[in-house]
């Protein structure tokens, strides 16, 4: 599932500049949707790339009239001024409301907004759902039960978005009942509660790996190699790098160049990851080889506890260097290896903590990631395949 953010930036929020400092946050933080009303929608157009929800009336306005170019929104959400925010009172017969009517004769992608003030109008929005790609749901006091009700019952007939005012609402937003919301609305102001929020919905996305400890049966220097650098478009943490190995089944665990030496500056952003012919995990749980990696690719960063997360390649960086060979054993007897650059900046993790591959010895032991799988193309298979 991918999760997505939605800034609230209407009328409510203010006069245009209010909205537009919002939006601006907005775009630098990298929300996914501005839900604003219809005749911003071309505004928002000229501050930057992003989808654009119009909040309309029952009519329909946006979806009726022939718009100018690069004025249509992504997507008209229908409830403002209706049923769906309380301004019209909740009809009994919920088929024949003029939301709904909205929604039915609206072309293109369409989303219902709801306000939820009691259990009524959770059914409205349940009824609104069968209708609209998107529905949008406000709860007039932050409830848990609503939103676990609405995802039981229509988490799989439309993208359930949740109306949320903090970056730790949306958290709690996308956990419910394990599956979440697909998405947040949030209606908040401040640029680090909107980064964080942002920030929030990447981690839903976010794989974690079981990582385990091998013990190295082997350490033998094999000359020169082709090595790689990869560069990458952020900086890493500490405890961060990538998951690098001659067999696709077993990958060792390469720290980024974050501590500081005696003889380099520390490179944040580097991963010392070995030679042109070894595998480096992507973010879809796919492999690569290191040679074939170059600039705007995605990488996997992993830190030493599995936590993962998607690094932009800035640069790889292809040159000969004198190399170990490193061989672990798995407890079920499994064994493993991978070139890596002989130099003291090349550090690994082991049992023992942040280790340099100068220093490894037989015996210690190697943090890795293991699948017991074979890779066509870098992508798993279930057949024979013989890696030595």
């Amino acid at each position: 599932m991918t999760r997505s953010v939605w800034l609230k930036a209407d009328d409510e929020v203010g006069d245009w500049e209010a909205r537009k400092r919002r939006i601006t946050a907005g775009l630098e933080a990298g929300v996914d949707w501005v839900l604003v009303d219809e005749r911003d929608v071309d505004r928002v157009r000229e501050l930057g790339r992003v989808k654009v929800a119009a909040l309309a009336g029952d009519d329909v306005h946006v979806m009726d009239a022939e718009p100018e170019e690069g004025d249509e929104p992504d997507a008209v959400v229908v409830g403002k001024d209706g049923e769906g925010d309380g301004t019209v009172e909740l009809p009994r017969d919920f088929s024949g409301s003029a939301d709904l009517t909205a929604l039915r004769r609206a072309d293109g992608a369409v989303g219902a907004f709801v306000r939820i003030f009691d259990e009524a109008y959770e059914e409205f929005a349940e009824a609104a759902a069968r209708d609209a790609e998107y529905t949008l749901v406000v709860a007039e006091d932050w409830q848990i039960i609503p939103l676990e009700n609405l995802i039981a019952r229509i988490g799989q007939e439309t993208e359930l978005v949740a109306g949320v005012r903090t970056a730790e609402e949306a958290r709690t937003a996308f956990e419910t009942l394990e599956l979440g919301a697909d998405g947040v609305l949030l209606d908040a102001d401040d640029p680090d509660e909107i980064r964080a929020t942002v920030e929030a919905r990447d981690a839903t996305e976010r794989e974690r790996l079981d990582l385990q400890y091998a013990t190295v049966t082997s350490v033998e220097p094999t000359g020169s190699a082709d090595r790689v650098c990869v560069d990458t478009a952020s900086m890493l943490d500490h405890d961060e790098g990538m998951l690098v190995g001659s067999l696709s089944r077993g990958l060792f665990f390469v720290h980024a160049e974050t501590a500081d030496s005696p003889y380099v500056a520390s490179r944040p952003f580097r991963v010392n990851a070995g030679a042109v012919h070894a595998y480096v995990r992507t973010p879809d749980g796919g492999t690569k080889y290191l040679a074939e990696l170059s600039s705007g690719d995605e990488v996997q960063v992993v830190d030493t506890d599995g936590n993962t997360r998607t690094a932009v390649v800035g640069r790889a960086k292809i040159e000969k260097r004198p190399m170990f060979s490193v061989e672990v054993e798995l407890e079920n007897g499994d064994r493993v290896e991978t070139l890596l650059q002989n130099a003291e900046t090349i550090k690994v993790a082991t049992a023992d903590g942040r280790t340099a591959v100068t220093d490894l010895e037989v015996g210690d032991e190697l943090l890795v990631y293991y699948e017991d799988v074979a890779r066509h193309f870098g992508e798993a298979v279930e057949e024979s395949i013989i890696e030595k």
